[in-house]
């Protein structure tokens, strides 16, 4: 049958390392940030911000692009490292190390329509892994610096306007699908791409703006209803994602998008906590401590 369960694995795997490091980094986040959080207007203009990011991406010349993303991802790098240690030394080693690896790998030679297909070379794997691990690391972080800027509120409004601004992206007008292919071609690190298993013989790729939202939405969802919660909440994400892929593999429905599957999970994990609740309202009452 054609199912991978890699793919679904990583995604649980990065969100639960965001929910995980998020409540040992919020005193030292909350002070930098000094308590900010988004309004409803805040989280509209960012969605639009980022809808308009993906259009530009498409126009904008390659060389451009290939320039100035290394330079922004470095900087990004060093302040989410120096904001979780302070030492710009440290700091300093981890966009040291990118863009020494992205300078090794910028001259070899990748094709994407082998890629996906999943007709590796060595020289291949390297620059995969390579994107992949640096992809992990800036989605990690920047979730949870993020999610100290949500509430309840308006990480709701914000899953919902992703959604709408991601299916109209895929489905409607195709920049993300064409941005996506634009930035993979260059190497840079803006998705997760592994090979599906145990259906062989495919690539497979899953946006950071995807992961962003599983994070940010279980990271509300700890702090919320408790950490334990949070844990159940990405493995309904993650199941759901589950389902979802194998009725794109079952029926070749082509690009979906996927913050479709992501809020469904969280939703339906939402639902069944109410239900189970509603069952048993003595025992499982509503817990309010943050991460307890």
């Amino acid at each position: 049958m054609p199912f991978d369960v890699l793919l679904p694995s990583v995604l649980f795997s990065l969100t639960a390392v965001a929910v995980y490091l998020y409540p040992k980094l919020e005193t030292k986040i909350k002070s930098i940030l000094e308590e900010k959080k988004f309004s409803i207007r805040d989280v509209v203009v960012l969605v639009v911000v980022m809808g308009i990011a993906v259009t530009v991406l498409v126009v904008v010349p390659r060389d451009a692009i290939g320039i100035l993303f290394p330079i922004f991802y470095s900087m990004m790098l060093f302040l989410l490292m120096y904001i979780a240690i302070p030492k710009w030394y440290i700091g300093l080693l981890l966009p040291a190390a990118f863009l020494a690896l992205y300078l090794v790998v910028w001259n070899i030679p990748f094709d994407l329509e082998k890629i996906a297909s999943f007709g590796l070379s060595p020289t291949d794997i390297f620059v995969l892994i390579f994107m992949d691990v640096f992809a992990a690391i800036l989605i990690v972080f920047a979730s949870v610096y993020m999610g100290t800027l949500f509430s309840w509120e308006t990480i709701a409004v914000f899953a919902g306007l992703l959604t709408i601004m991601d299916t109209i992206q895929v489905l409607v007008t195709g920049f993300m699908g064409e941005a996506s292919t634009k930035m993979v071609n260059l190497k840079l690190p803006v998705m997760i791409f592994i090979p599906t298993f145990p259906h062989q013989g495919l690539g497979i790729f899953l946006g950071l703006g995807d992961f962003l939202l599983s994070s940010l939405l279980t990271i509300q969802t700890a702090r919320r209803y408790g950490k334990k919660f949070g844990y159940i909440s990405i493995a309904f994400i993650a199941a759901i994602f589950l389902i979802s892929e194998f009725l794109m593999f079952y029926y070749k429905t082509g690009a979906m998008p996927a913050t479709i599957f992501i809020v469904c999970g969280w939703l339906v994990a939402l639902g069944a906590r109410h239900l189970y609740n509603s069952l048993t309202p003595k025992k499982h009452s509503v817990n309010n401590s943050e991460y307890s």
